[in-house]
């Protein structure tokens, strides 16, 4: 079932709210022990957060353009390319909050794959029916 766009917002905002997190929690301990003083508890989150608005938007495009395709899904090689433009906007704000490179991208890259294998694996088992409620959970 190809996910509707409030069952991507959804399915978003739960994969960001639970997976995300932990990996935020670790990606920020391991910069606090490696002495990146400055990346403190509420960068990440706000990152984290900003991931989400900005996917909303780029949801919608996503949703629009998928409807050209005849099966009306992505292969999971588009979705990566999708992952790497949403990317983007939040690394601007991530610089001017004067982010590493490297720790932002560790972070970014380390939540987006943990929150792509969940979609593509474990969700699919765990919760059957959210797959063919288009993705929505309420």
């Amino acid at each position: 079932m190809t996910p509707t766009l409030f069952g991507r917002w959804q399915t978003r905002v739960f994969l960001l709210g639970t997976v995300g997190l932990f990996i935020t929690f670790f990606i920020s301990l391991l910069a606090w022990i490696i002495g990146q003083f400055f990346w403190d508890f509420f960068k990440p989150p706000f990152l984290l957060f900003l991931v989400i608005v900005f996917g909303f938007l780029w949801d919608v495009l996503y949703n629009f353009a998928q409807k050209f395709r005849w099966d009306r899904d992505w292969p999971p090689a588009f979705q990566f390319i999708a992952g790497f433009l949403e990317m983007f906007p939040v690394l601007v704000v991530a610089l001017f909050l004067d982010v590493p490179v490297w720790l932002f991208l560790l972070h970014y890259w380390s939540v987006w794959l943990a929150t792509f294998i969940m979609s593509q694996g474990p969700m699919r088992i765990l919760f059957p029916r959210w797959r063919y409620r288009g993705g929505q959970w309420l």
